[in-house]
């Protein structure tokens, strides 16, 4: 299997969500939603290598689906999990076409999720997979939740752990607690073979401008980020709840200097 020198951190972060959310048990089958980007690939790698050290027997399946752009290259990506030692599904689609081409949406990031979605939870039963993983991380998070405030009226984000009952079939985002900067600096170092977006919406959505605002916004205000997340935990928002693990460390660590 192929080895990572600069895994460690990504690697601490996931086992971290992972315990903390109960995420994964002996004998899951857990589809990883491969998109080709590298919040995607990198969690593919961090769950390949998790295996070997958390003490959970688990089996990784990675499936993309292709929406139908024309010229998209898989083969690096197979190549990939040829090296992690993982089953790899690629499931052809004409979503690029029905929604671009047919219904000529104006505005097409919301469809497009949904009908994504539903192939990936399909293509997941059919691999006879129990969980999909997500590659959703900490920044993510935050600009779902302000998103929602903002747009919606709403105080919401995704959830740690969702069960879908209509499918039988348990959502997990093992990156949570993983910073953007930090899988960017990972996929740089680990020559990861991201396969650039060839949607035309691509960098210009309100996702894409939410998270312009909230790094300006965090250049003038240090810790914005962590304080957007310390809020969601403490309010318990859509099955975040604060950091036991790290209290749990913290008081074990005092007890230590107590006895000292």
């Amino acid at each position: 299997m192929r080895e990572f020198s600069n895994i460690e951190r990504i690697l601490s972060h996931t086992r971290k969500a992972v315990e903390e959310y109960n995420m994964i048990c002996d004998g899951d089958r857990i589809a990883v939603g491969v998109s080709g980007g590298k919040d995607s690939l990198t969690l593919l790698c961090a769950l390949a290598k998790l295996k070997r050290v958390i003490g959970i027997d688990y089996t990784v399946v990675a499936i993309t689906i292709d929406m139908g752009f024309e010229g998209t290259d898989f083969s690096p990506i197979q190549a990939l999990c040829d090296e992690l030692e993982i089953e790899y599904k690629v499931i052809k689609t004409e979503i690029y076409e029905i929604i671009f081409n047919v219904r000529k949406e104006k505005s097409p990031c919301s469809l497009c999720a949904r009908m994504r979605r539903g192939a990936l939870h399909d293509a997941s039963k059919e691999a006879g997979c129990n969980k999909i993983a997500l590659g959703h991380h900490f920044d993510d998070v935050v600009e779902t939740f302000m998103l929602n405030l903002f747009f919606e009226g709403r105080i919401g984000s995704f959830s740690p752990v969702t069960y879908l009952s209509r499918k039988d079939i348990t959502m997990i985002r093992p990156l949570i607690y993983t910073h953007e900067k930090e899988i960017k600096a990972f996929a740089v170092g680990a020559c990861l073979p991201v396969v650039k977006s060839e949607c035309p919406a691509d960098g210009n959505t309100e996702r894409a401008k939410m998270k312009n605002y909230l790094a300006l916004f965090d250049k003038e205000h240090s810790g914005l980020y962590y304080r957007i997340m310390g809020a969601i935990q403490r309010g318990e928002v859509d099955g975040f709840h604060p950091d036991y693990l790290d209290s749990a460390e913290k008081k074990r660590r005092k007890e230590e200097r107590q006895k000292k």
